[in-house]
């Protein structure tokens, strides 16, 4: 989820200014999204004052007054207003592109308020829970020192430090190892017999049902370094095991051979339903649900 560039030299300014450019527009699209949405999710009532302050803006459930010509208005919600002013005042965008972002903001807008669990903290997090307004949203990290950072300038972000064990270059043994029949039975990951399982998280992790996990971590684009081999398996059995419903995956930096080899095995071809860019989003139905699915339909 972070951005492993090197920092941009003066011949880079217009880049600069169009990634600038680029994510203003978007934040406008978010703002628009918002406020089409959010007077049929929440109550509101009359602003006491039209002044704005930090902590009117972080803490304010008021809403605006109307203007003559119109009945209603509806202000953004803190999370949004907080990302608007965080994207805005900082040169860092995410690191996936507008139409990747795309693909999860539509599920988000007919899911949220939802449960949505990231593996990767990153420049984009705050984006992530601003779309996911009223709902969870959660960070599973594996650099202790980079949730310090983030928590210093976003402290409402909620995240987790978690371990991987395996390696890039281990991928192709655990490819294999996800084909033995204990890999493709769906149960909680903690009581799983799949080397592929991870079973470290916080607890809650396993109880909660999640509506929809997006796959950005852990680092993976070197061979020594932490894989998401088992990130991708672990989301697919949690989704699988929920007691009902779907859960939508998603799973960034499928251009490279570890994502693109594990999604399909464990996401399932037969489960996916769009590629953008390097995301791929999958629809995994519960399997408790339906006694007798197959891993993969």
């Amino acid at each position: 989820m972070r951005s492993n560039s090197k920092p941009q030299s003066p011949s880079q300014s217009s880049v600069n200014i169009k990634l600038i450019l680029i994510c203003a527009f978007f934040l406008l699209f978010l703002l628009l999204v918002f406020s089409t949405t959010s007077s049929t999710r929440q109550q509101q009532e009359p602003s006491p004052s039209p002044s704005i302050s930090e902590s009117h803006i972080a803490n304010s459930t008021t809403a605006c007054p109307s203007l003559p010509l119109t009945p209603s208005c509806t202000k953004a919600p803190p999370s949004l207003a907080n990302a608007l002013i965080h994207y805005a005042t900082t040169n860092i965008t995410p690191q996936q592109t507008f139409k990747e972002i795309l693909v999860s903001a539509r599920v988000l807008e007919k899911k949220a308020p939802c449960n949505f669990l990231v593996f990767g903290l990153g420049h984009d997090s705050l984006m992530w829970t601003a779309l996911n307004h009223g709902g969870r949203t959660v960070f599973l990290e594996e650099d202790k020192a980079w949730i310090e950072q983030v928590k210093q300038k976003l402290a409402g972000l909620e995240s987790y430090h978690v371990e991987y064990d395996t390696k890039v270059h281990q991928a192709d043994a655990l490819l294999e190892t996800g084909m033995k029949e204990e890999c493709k039975v769906v149960s909680d990951p903690r009581s799983s017999d799949c080397e592929l399982a991870l079973k470290g998280f916080p607890s809650e992790i396993y109880e909660i049902e999640w509506d929809l996990i997006m796959v950005d971590a852990p680092t993976g684009f070197h061979d020594d370094a932490p894989g998401r081999m088992n990130a991708i398996y672990t989301a697919g059995l949690i989704a699988r095991n929920r007691a009902e419903g779907e859960t939508d995956v998603f799973v960034h930096d499928v251009n490279r051979v570890v994502e693109d080899k594990f999604s399909k095995a464990f996401l399932c071809e037969g489960y996916l339903r769009e590629q953008q860019g390097l995301l791929r989003h999958f629809t995994i139905p519960s399997h408790r649900a339906r006694s007798g699915r197959s891993f993969c339909p």
